[in-house]
């Protein structure tokens, strides 16, 4: 006996309760979906996005990015750039004990508005020219105005000022510590303007440049230092000028650096130009 099938309004009911109850089960998802995108789209009618950038603007946020990656100079370069226009080179020329001109060369810091220089004596002593050698290129003979044999310190006066130079700023080398950063700076075998970077590596020292002399309180630092250097700057990392630089030891009686030199403090330096300045 075959079932009777059910007539097709019935079966129309049973999908039409069917679609009613998923629609029941769905009203509430819908419902939440068009609250989000009615409040997305009233947020961005309030708060319209930023505009494109033009090509200008691109641009000139590109080279701000460029600008604050680019690393700042190196502290040497710092430190060279703020003493070069105090800079000089000190040639002699003198009488061998055998009656022959020969020549001499050593550095020397610039210290006030009269250009006057200070300088090593031994770089100077018994020359009968002196001629200063300035970074802007003049060229100037010079004359000894004072010396301290005991700091191996001379005072020069040039007869022609430079056309462009300023005097160093000079630092308290009471205010030095070991391993505090220094840097030498000078002409090296006739190589003006040379720098080399160090540290103190000792504070107070005595040292002995022949048998005959002692000099004291003297600062010793291992940025290398070779003939020439002698009468220029030892500076601090702030550029100032705490010391000049009078020579180097030399167990091995060779004309070259060994890891050792030592430099008068500014204090006792700069006083051949009148009082201390600390």
């Amino acid at each position: 006996m075959q079932e009777e099938k059910p007539s097709r309004s019935v079966r129309f009911r049973v999908q039409i309760d069917k679609v009613s109850a998923l629609a029941k089960k769905i009203a509430p998802i819908a419902i939440g979906v068009l609250v989000t995108l009615l409040v997305l789209a009233i947020f961005n009618i309030v708060n319209p996005g930023p505009k494109p950038l033009t090509q200008k603007e691109l641009d000139q946020r590109i080279g701000q990015v460029m600008a604050s990656a680019t690393p700042p100079p190196a502290l040497a370069s710092r430190i060279y750039a703020t003493i070069q226009p105090s800079l000089v080179q000190v040639e002699t020329k003198i009488l061998s004990t055998d009656g022959k001109e020969e020549g001499g060369r050593g550095a020397g810091v610039i210290i006030d508005e009269n250009a006057q220089i200070l300088t090593s004596l031994h770089v100077v002593k018994d020359a009968f020219e002196i001629q200063v050698l300035f970074m802007d290129g003049t060229r100037s003979e010079a004359q000894i105005v004072t010396t301290q044999p005991e700091n191996d310190i001379a005072l020069l006066k040039p007869q022609q000022l430079p056309g462009q130079f300023l005097p160093a700023v000079m630092g308290n080398p009471n205010s030095l510590n070991i391993g505090d950063d220094v840097f030498a700076v000078g002409s090296p075998f006739g190589l003006t303007g040379s720098e080399s970077a160090g540290i103190v590596s000792g504070l107070n020292r005595v040292y002995h440049p022949n048998k005959d002399i002692k000099m004291e309180g003297m600062i010793q630092f291992d940025a290398a230092v070779n003939p020439g250097n002698s009468g220029g700057p030892l500076v601090n990392r702030y550029g100032e000028v705490v010391g000049i630089v009078t020579g180097l030891l030399n167990p091995t009686e060779q004309n070259f650096f060994v890891g050792i030199g030592f430099a008068v403090p500014i204090d006792a330096a700069a006083s051949a130009a009148g009082p201390n300045p600390f």
